[in-house]
């Protein structure tokens, strides 16, 4: 009797014992993270941690919190905690069994920072009972953090290809100005009357062949004489009309032309019945039936059938017999005179000195005569104050700001242009690169989305943009051919490790991000020589990266390499 007391004393004993016995540490084998390393992806590290709970290890009465906790530089960023409870505990948290122990899933998400690249992430655990609370010893589940789609360039400071777009001006050097003249004639003669040859129209282009002749910047480059007949009558006849209309109309000119001791060669020709000229009259006149005799051009092409389909409405036909055909009975004079501009000396003078004496044109075109960007801003400057209506004046300022790095002023006259007019492709493309610059990135997606039919490389900017937002197969879609740093890094970051490397060597202008990134795809393809020669460049066009490939952990198999060092030190 005594024995079986002692035996049942000894039970409880040990059953208390053991139900204050603390949980003790987890060994480090039992978790599993993925990825391993983290991975950096739309400013966001997301970590997915598995881990088991052994057997006969949670306590049946115990709580425990596990948070995953990124340490990093002496800094700590805690995650979202997540609660399990023993068996016994009442409650809505995820109870682990003591006999059978359990398994567990749990998400991790941490802003990215980039003194995180070098980092540790851990679980932490915290156990409460009834009588106590203790902590479990922190476990180490990941190492590091793959930061590459950090080196997605938003700023394309310096970059004539991938930046801001100016908008062209539309200078010419020769502008052309065309005089026009009718001489008319009465229905089926070809007599010239002196009130038509002494018409002020006929003056006036005598007038402008003079001015051509004693101007240095100006010169006749074609005149031409075109007799027609109206398209009623016999077409024999038509045709000896009109030719005998150019005739005479020619040998008054070259008349003229002698008076005034010019040289001009006239071009002459005849049309005997000017159906096209009849056709434009009749669209803009207010002759009944109009579209019907519309209608009967567009349904017939022979001449006579078209002639008697409109003579057969009787009451319009004396309409165009009063209002159109007589306009249609002459010869016409077309004379063109090519005027020279001013000289790119003489422009960029007056755009430095005396800006309000040239016009708009002119002044836009007056900045690309120069490459210094203070000279550039000038000029685009007094064009906003003379022609303040003009949005390719605001914008085309903006754009040699942002590339001075004045990206406030850039701002300021970008939103003017788009004051301006909103729906201008350049000016949204140019206010998307300065908004992904200034990091708005939501700001340059509605921008970009506004700005089809840009000059601009929008394939690029939309690629960024979907860099940035982590969705990697439609950056890479929006690329297409294009052959950016951009453009590669979306290869390297979907394991398009061939692409890339096409992409990085069709680049035209490599900087030091180019080499950088093809020392990332040395490093994930095992290419010793690579990784070398890309760092050395990399690290040649700027010391940065030196410091930034010591503490990749793209190169952490290198760490200890001397050549990897010897480059990096």
């Amino acid at each position: 009797m005594k024995n079986h007391l002692l035996l049942s004393l000894s039970l409880v004993f040990a059953l208390v014992l053991s139900s204050c016995k603390d949980m003790g540490p987890l060994d480090p084998s039992l978790f599993k993270c993925s990825p391993n390393p983290l991975e950096v992806k739309a400013g966001k590290v997301n970590a997915t941690i598995t881990g088991t709970f052994p057997v006969k290890y949670f306590a049946k009465r115990a709580t425990v919190t596990v948070t995953p906790v990124l340490k990093f530089n002496g800094t700590e960023v805690k995650g979202t905690p997540v609660v399990f409870q023993g068996e016994k505990v009442v409650g809505n948290d995820k109870s682990i069994s003591y006999k059978a122990g359990g398994s567990y899933s749990m998400n991790a998400t941490f802003n990215y920072v980039p003194e995180m690249a070098v980092s540790e992430l851990y679980l932490e655990f915290s156990v409460q009972t009834k009588k106590k609370t203790y902590t479990i010893p922190s476990v180490k589940v990941a190492d590091g953090i793959i930061a590459t789609s950090e080196l997605v360039s938003k700023n394309f400071l310096g970059s004539t290809e991938n930046g801001p777009v100016i908008i062209a001006d539309k200078f010419q050097r020769v502008i052309q100005e065309l005089q026009e003249a009718d001489i008319k004639f009465l229905i089926q003669q070809s007599q010239l009357r002196k009130s038509e040859t002494k018409s002020g129209d006929i003056l006036a282009l005598t007038k402008k062949i003079v001015e051509a002749n004693n101007a240095e910047n100006k010169e006749v480059s074609n005149f031409e004489i075109a007799g027609y007949a109206s398209p009623d009558g016999e077409l024999e006849l038509n045709t000896n009309l009109a030719e005998k209309r150019q005739k005479v109309t020619t040998d008054f000119i070259n008349k003229e032309l002698k008076k005034v001791k010019s040289s001009v060669t006239v071009d002459s020709k005849f049309t005997a019945e000017d159906w096209d000229g009849f056709q434009k009259l009749m669209e803009s006149s207010n002759i009944q039936d109009k579209q019907v005799i519309l209608r009967v051009l567009s349904m017939y092409t022979d001449p006579e059938q078209r002639e008697r389909e409109i003579k057969n409405l009787s009451v319009a036909f004396k309409g165009i017999a009063d209002e159109i055909l007589p306009q249609l009975r002459r010869s016409r004079l077309k004379l063109t005179v090519d005027v020279t501009g001013k000289s790119d000396v003489d422009i960029l003078n007056l755009a430095q000195n005396d800006a309000s004496k040239l016009s708009l044109e002119e002044l836009l075109y007056a900045a690309t005569l120069t490459e210094n960007l203070a000279e550039k801003a000038s000029i685009y400057q007094k064009a906003t104050v003379n022609y303040s209506s003009c949005p390719r004046a605001f914008n085309n300022l903006g754009v040699v700001q942002y590339q001075q790095g004045n990206l406030a002023e850039a701002s300021k006259n970008f939103n003017k242009a788009l004051e301006l007019k909103s729906t201008n492709a350049d000016v949204n493309y140019n206010a998307g690169i300065l908004s992904l610059a200034n990091n708005n990135v939501s700001k340059a997606e509605e921008q970009f989305g506004k700005a089809a039919g840009t000059s601009g490389n929008l394939k690029n900017a939309l690629g960024t943009v979907y860099i940035i937002n982590g969705e990697y197969p439609k950056a890479k879609t929006s690329f297409g051919s294009t052959a950016t740093n951009n453009a590669a890094l979306v290869q390297i970051l979907s394991t398009d490790y061939n692409g890339a490397r096409n992409t990085l060597s069709m680049v035209s202008k490599p900087d030091a991000l180019t080499s950088y990134l093809g020392a990332v795809i040395g490093a994930r393809t095992n290419d010793r020589e690579t990784v070398y020669s890309s760092l050395r460049s990399a690290v040649r066009l700027d010391r940065s990266y030196a410091t930034k490939a010591l503490k990749d952990i793209e190169f952490a198999k290198f760490f200890t390499d001397e050549t990897f060092i010897s480059i990096v030190k």
